[in-house]
């Protein structure tokens, strides 16, 4: 459960939080919102007091039906500002949300430590060759089809075990590469409907089976804003009361937009398990 980042050892048996910053003007919730770097800057900064443990920056909108991006855009987007956050903030574990060989190889040249792939290598066939390059952790989601089109991928003869054939598969491929650190992302919200999403959490347990750290990321998704009737600018409640059931039945990793109340979350876990 430890993962070299860059020289850094992660200890994954005590929860950990990744920060999102997405630098897309069409994100679900906070699109256009950071296209300032003194914002961006002031965001990291306040995240880092917070209890931030991984910075995930992401220039590819994944939400469901989102507008394509090509390479060039996303790099525009990303590497200008990766190259800036690396300068201010040396010390701090940076993670790339991209499925994209290219972005992934000239952002860990920059100096990003872990890639978060939504596609666990079928978007970019380069891309587990990459990561076996240069040997950063490896972040690997379920997904069907791709953003525009995974809303109609959502009929499983048996969800979890559909999912963990998936993650069998790629965990080999990525073994036989010499593809170390990995993690798994059972992709809530990707080619799941809502029902599905809360199924995938509350048997989340069965994904320990690979003895694989676990990222859960369902901050202020409408898994949670729908089912309560509101917005995902109101869904922060929702989320941390997930984020608590996703830690209790195995998560290692939360990705989330709020730091503060995410950590909150994982310190009354740890008083709770270790009590």
């Amino acid at each position: 459960m430890t993962i070299n980042c860059g020289g850094q050892l992660l200890d994954l048996n005590t929860p950990k939080i990744m920060a999102i910053l997405n630098l897309t003007p069409d994100s679900f919730y906070d699109g256009g919102k950071f296209k300032e770097n003194s914002k961006i800057l002031n965001l990291i900064e306040k995240n880092i007091q917070n209890g931030m443990d991984i910075l995930d920056i992401g220039a590819y909108s994944s939400k469901p039906n989102a507008v394509e991006v090509s390479v060039e855009e996303e790099k525009q987007r990303l590497l200008p500002v990766l190259t800036l956050i690396r300068k201010e903030f040396p010390e701090i574990i940076i993670s790339i949300d991209t499925f994209r060989a290219s972005v992934a190889a000239e952002s860990i040249d920059i100096g990003a430590q872990i890639i978060n792939d939504i596609s666990a290598g079928n978007l970019d066939s380069e891309m587990m060759k990459t990561i076996a390059e240069f040997q950063v952790p490896y972040i690997m989601m379920h997904m069907r089809g791709t953003p525009q089109n995974m809303n109609t991928f959502t009929n499983y003869e048996n969800l979890e075990q559909d999912i963990l054939f998936y993650f069998s598969e790629k965990i080999n491929e990525a073994r036989k590469l010499g593809i170390n650190d990995l993690i798994l992302d059972p992709g809530l919200g990707f080619a799941k409907t809502a029902n599905q999403n809360f199924q995938i959490l509350n048997h989340l347990s069965i994904f320990k089976n690979t003895d694989l750290p676990i990222l859960i990321g369902l901050s202020r998704k409408s898994m949670i804003y729908k089912s309560l009737d509101i917005t995902a600018k109101d869904a922060l409640n929702g989320t941390t009361a997930l984020n608590m059931a996703a830690l209790m039945n195995g998560a290692n990793i939360l990705r989330v937009h709020d730091v503060l109340e995410a950590k909150q979350c994982v310190t009354l876990f740890n008083e709770m398990k270790h009590n």
